[in-house]
């Protein structure tokens, strides 16, 4: 029994040491957006103020455009087009200091009961739109919130979200009404990070008052500078690679007065519309309607040139 007790302990302690191992070769590739962290931190996307979260790391307010159709069927497959325009000329700086294309992503907040159609029901042209792309809900219980990203700008400059429509016959809480849905889009890198601090894509202010005595290069790893303060004290303060400094050695600075250039050229943007859970037996009651009121309207067209042809023929009598 105690050989075996040393036998266990002896192999756990191989195990152990072969995983440490194995850990150290993993290469963890580094974010550049943080999607996750908003879905692990934020229970709902859309604040009680109407915001969408994402505009709390993506700080520029830029143009987003959703387009749905005005109504919808139960238990029907519709798309929600979300556009997010920019030049796609313009290139973003990245987390090592290089340029590079714009990255996109999406959020999608709809009414309760609608959620992402599934692949049996998606037709190839919206599966054609959406090659490349995956829509995932936001949570294992919010199937209604949809969210997709980062992925590259420059061939998604507008995502199909397919949806399925909820049937009020099988879903007591759903009824025909009017619903409102909320989209929100961001392009480019966001100017904080999830633990606060901000990235590299935002330019950088000066922290004190006094006079820049010196600026060190820290070879692709930004800057150094050196401000000698009114009260002869010296602070560092370090830039991170990739905006361009806009200051030398002896200028005289204020507080919050810009050393950078502003490197962010993205941003995000929220928008919303409407859309109606129509009832098929309301369509064909009004569509019923319609015709009577036509019949009508010809009976009584009818009628008249009857009435006009007694009178005529009374007239030559």
């Amino acid at each position: 029994m105690k050989n075996f007790n040393f036998n266990l302990k002896f192999l756990n302690k191989i195990v152990l040491f072969t995983l440490l191992i194995v850990t150290n070769f993993i290469v963890v590739k580094p974010t550049e957006a943080f999607p996750i962290y908003a879905q692990n931190v934020y229970t709902n996307p859309r604040e009680a103020n109407g915001r969408i979260a994402c505009a709390n790391c993506h700080l520029a307010q830029k143009t987003t455009e959703i387009e749905a159709p005005k109504s919808v069927l139960p238990n029907s497959v519709f798309e929600v087009g979300v556009k997010i325009p920019y030049d796609l000329n313009q290139k973003q700086i990245l987390a090592n200091g290089k340029t590079g294309d714009l990255n996109v992503g999406a959020v999608v907040i709809l009414p309760e009961g609608f959620k992402l159609a599934p692949q049996n029901r998606i037709t190839d042209e919206i599966k054609n739109k959406n090659k490349g792309v995956y829509i995932s809900p936001y949570s294992a219980d919010q199937e209604n919130i949809l969210v997709v990203g980062p992925i590259a700008g420059k061939t998604h400059q507008e995502i199909s979200f397919p949806i399925l429509a909820p049937d009020p016959e099988t879903n007591k809480d759903i009824n025909f009404v009017k619903y409102p849905i909320y989209a929100g889009a961001n392009r480019g890198r966001g100017q904080v990070n999830p633990n606060g601090e901000k990235t590299n894509n935002v330019l950088t202010q000066a922290t004190a008052n006094g006079q820049i005595s010196k600026i060190t290069n820290l070879e692709n790893k930004g800057y150094e500078i050196s401000i000698k303060t009114n009260n002869g004290d010296t602070i560092v303060q370090k830039i991170l690679p990739g905006p361009e400094l806009i200051v030398k050695e002896n200028d005289i600075i204020k507080i919050e007065q810009p050393l950078t250039s502003d490197p962010n050229i993205g941003g995000f943007g929220q928008t919303d519309t409407e859309i109606v859970l129509q009832s098929a037996a309301r369509i064909y009651g009004y569509i019923g309607i319609v015709f009577l009121i036509l019949v009508c309207q010809i009976l009584l067209v009818l009628k008249k040139k009857q009435f006009e042809k007694v009178q005529a023929a009374e007239m030559n009598f």
